[in-house]
């Protein structure tokens, strides 16, 4: 099976020793998001555990723990964006970020590694040729470090809309107009763009349209081939091999205006001052009322297709 970190909150960048005490306890706790007494004990062992994802805007603090995760088949995507603190307000620059990148892919692999540009917003400041000239940039500067470079257009959830009233949605003929450009500048560096839940309406012009994290990449990463069972995605249009996340909801610090995971910085706030990295939950401990049930895990390895994908 595949254990998501990154669906709820970016663990890699607040929570890299939680992370690094749960792989070595080999387990993890989870409430439920929508029954917080529902808790569900997941197995960490490499036996059940054949990947971890990861969809992280620093994964910097993380790479002091990779050898804890070399038992592990591992999924990277990292967030770089050209915005700054007033629309992310907590993310490191972007260099800052490309660097990270870079020692990551050199550590993990090439093959585990994946560059999201998203999601993309249009204002004043950020108009279709400034992303353009931005994604250039960057591209050249990951050149040789990820071959996947995925992108998304702004969605207006209600949590985004109350946190960030000026957000408008990204018009179809520039949606187009940022795509085709992207895909060029990204074949002239090694990589492929991929679209994240936008439907086909990039194919014509070179964007992959197939899903952004797909069973083929785990398999790429781990060198053999998964039986993954057959999952609904996490919203309409998404064909992603997500796994089970480990996350929570309100605990992501970056506190990114465009966030769909956190109700309200005051939220935030309250919940990283009641994490405890020696806790087996990422926010707060046990309760009396906590139904605790272990989750149905099992390799998803398929050992006797093995020799023939190597």
């Amino acid at each position: 099976m595949i254990i998501q970190t990154g669906m709820r909150t970016d663990i890699p960048a607040f929570y890299a020793e939680w992370l690094a005490n749960r792989l070595r306890a080999g387990y993890v706790l989870v409430r439920n998001p929508y029954n917080p007494v529902a808790v569900t004990r997941y197995s960490l062992s490499p036996e059940v555990v054949d990947a971890i994802g990861f969809c992280t805007k620093n994964p910097e603090p993380m790479l002091e723990y990779l050898p804890l995760l070399e038992p592990y088949g591992q999924y990277w995507f990292v967030t770089i964006t050209p915005y700054g603190p007033d629309i992310e307000p907590n993310v490191p620059p972007t260099e800052a970020v490309i660097s990270s990148f870079r020692a990551l892919s050199a550590k993990v692999g090439v093959d585990s590694m994946g560059w999201r540009y998203d999601p993309i917003l249009l204002n004043e400041r950020w108009t279709v040729e400034k992303h353009i000239d931005a994604f250039r940039r960057m591209a050249a500067a990951l050149e040789g470090s990820t071959r996947t470079c995925v992108i998304s257009f702004i969605d207006l959830y209600e949590k985004v809309k109350r946190n960030f009233p000026e957000a408008r949605r990204v018009a179809r003929e520039q949606r187009i107009a940022l795509g085709r450009a992207f895909a060029e500048i990204a074949a002239g560096h090694g990589m492929t763009v991929r679209a994240c839940a936008e439907g086909e309406e990039l194919a014509a012009y070179g964007v992959d349209c197939g899903g952004c994290l797909r069973r083929e990449d785990y398999e790429r990463a781990l060198g053999c081939r998964l039986r993954v069972p057959k999952v609904k995605g996490l919203r309409e249009g998404c064909a992603c091999v997500l796994g089970s996340d480990i996350g929570a909801y309100n605990t992501c610090g970056h506190l990114c205006r465009y966030c769909y995971a956190n109700v309200d910085a005051d939220a935030v706030r309250a919940n990283m001052r009641r994490h405890d990295p020696a806790s087996p939950f990422l926010v707060g401990d046990a309760t009396p009322d906590d139904v605790v049930h272990p989750a149905e895990q099992r390799s998803w390895r398929d050992m006797q297709l093995r020799m023939a994908f190597e």
